[in-house]
């Protein structure tokens, strides 16, 4: 297995991206960072979860945001 030093969401599942931004945002933030139904009718991470594995450009969205949050 190839190690990805510089890949910042090399070891994160979909669901540790998604709990850390709801954590960190609140859905109703992360709805108005990311404008898809998911987030912002009725959210939870299992319908969001089944949404981004499915759709490559939301997913895109989350992990861009994600990488681009400070979280510390």
């Amino acid at each position: 297995m190839q190690q990805q030093p510089n890949n910042p969401l090399h070891g994160k599942t979909l669901e540790t991206i998604l709990n850390e931004l709801v954590a960190y945002y609140g859905w109703p933030e992360l709805g108005n960072r990311i404008r898809i139904n998911c987030f912002n009718d009725n959210p939870s991470v299992k319908s969001s979860l089944k949404f981004l594995r499915k759709t490559d450009w939301a997913r895109k969205k989350v992990e861009d945001l994600y990488v681009s949050t400070p979280f510390k």
